[in-house]
């Protein structure tokens, strides 16, 4: 785990800004395939390839008060071979980013493996406008800085959980194209069209030290010709291929619709939408599904109900790898910790590299963490969930189903 330190932002551009990183702790690593405290640890190979199981990076965003949430999310989606960076916004305190670090120091399975980073001195942050936007580059941009060898890049909030187990979701993603993306889109903008893009937002986040209400202009603009507007959900599944492309930005076209999107309401539904479909390169890579389970009021509001045990049978059966929005320790995530995810109290998600696995325990009995001595993290056993996961996205990617997915000039 590193604690990294990271430049205030000035503007939307400033992702691109080179990032100084810290080492809280030096890298730890395996013995023997058992780990063991008295005699340290070895370098665990990865293995890559065609064959192999893929590697996500994790961005996982939240704000003040959320740190235990962000803690309990890390470990529901941990996997050795994944790679994940935590933020916690402008609104907490440098306390609570300290305790979030230690938390990551402190424990065993993060300190081996060392794939869990924390941004060290944050940035403010206005959901409504363009800073959470310049907060998810940002992310991509490190994680590109950090390590390159992940093959897809996925956001998360705090509320969020995964509805199936690492082994799982690794198990469905073996087999699929690497440069693939999973990202909700439309050109229907429909009441988006005079509600968000026509207006012109200002945030203030962008400049300011601390979380900053945006507002809008008393100006209006015309809807753009030079491109096409398409917008989503914010929640997203991207190659790498296609990250490095909106970060390094070697044609002029994702630096354009920076510069268009910073002063667009909401910005991160519909920014890689619109490069993504508006790029010869990418736009034929899409999947038109966010594998997002979540649930509307009628009418819809702002964000999604609150999910509880009701929908349980329901989100489990949807063929979503992840869920939102959950109250902090409902009842419903304790469940889909013991029925899913088999975590213990305080672990992390059991995986066939957990050398406890269940020792023949039944679900119920689990106290101690099963992936307290771990083995080869090369190799992922699917339950149910996984190959019921792998079957569905074989549908969504079969010829006839991709070419629906991909994007509409309407």
């Amino acid at each position: 785990m590193r604690f990294l330190r990271f430049t205030p932002w000035i503007g939307i551009a400033a992702f691109v800004i080179g990032a100084l990183v810290l080492r809280v702790f030096s890298h730890s690593f395996l013995h023997g395939g058992i780990w063991a405290v008295d005699e340290g640890f070895e370098p665990v190979a990865v293995s890559r390839g065609p064959g192999d199981p893929p590697v996500f990076a994790y961005w996982i965003s939240g704000t003040s008060g959320e740190s235990e949430k962000i803690l309990r999310l890390l470990k529901a989606v941990y996997h050795p071979r994944n790679r994940y960076l935590l933020h916690l916004d402008a609104d907490s305190t440098a306390a609570e980013r300290r305790k979030l670090a230690r938390s990551i120091q402190s424990n065993q399975i993060f300190k081996a493996f060392a794939n869990v980073d924390v941004v060290g001195k944050t940035y403010a942050i206005d959901r409504t406008g363009s800073s959470v936007l310049a907060a998810t580059l940002h992310g991509a941009a490190v994680l590109l800085r950090i390590h390159s060898d992940w093959d897809w890049f996925i956001n998360l909030s705090a509320s969020d959980y995964p509805v199936v187990s690492q082994d799982d979701l690794l198990h469905a993603f073996t087999s699929l194209p690497r440069d693939l993306n999973f990202i909700d889109h439309t050109s229907d903008l429909g009441w988006k069209e005079t509600e968000r893009f026509d207006k012109i937002i200002v945030d203030p986040s962008l400049h300011m030290d601390r979380n900053t209400q945006s507002f809008f202009a008393l100006e209006t603009r015309t809807t753009p010709d030079a491109f096409k507007l398409f917008t989503g959900s914010p929640w997203l599944i991207l190659s790498r291929s296609f990250v490095e492309y909106c970060v390094h930005s070697w044609d002029n076209l994702p630096r354009k619709l920076l510069m268009y999107f910073a002063n667009v309401a909401y910005s991160t539904e519909s920014y890689f939408q619109t490069v993504i479909c508006n790029s010869p390169e990418f736009r034929n890579t899409t999947v038109n599904n966010d594998l997002r389970y979540f649930v509307w009021d009628d009418p819809p509001g702002l964000d999604p109900i609150f999910l509880n045990q009701s929908q349980y049978k329901e989100m489990i059966k949807s063929g979503a790898a992840f869920a939102r929005r959950f109250m902090e320790d409902d009842k419903v995530l304790k469940k889909v910790d013991k029925k899913i995810l088999r975590r213990s109290s305080d672990g992390v998600g059991v995986g066939n590299w957990c050398l406890g696995q269940l020792n023949g325990r039944k679900e119920k009995d689990l106290e101690e963490d099963p992936c307290s001595n771990w083995g080869d993290v090369n190799v992922v056993t699917p339950g149910s969930s996984g190959k019921w996961l792998r079957s569905l996205l074989s549908d969504l990617i079969s010829d006839e189903r991709l070419h629906s997915s991909r994007c509409k000039f309407m």
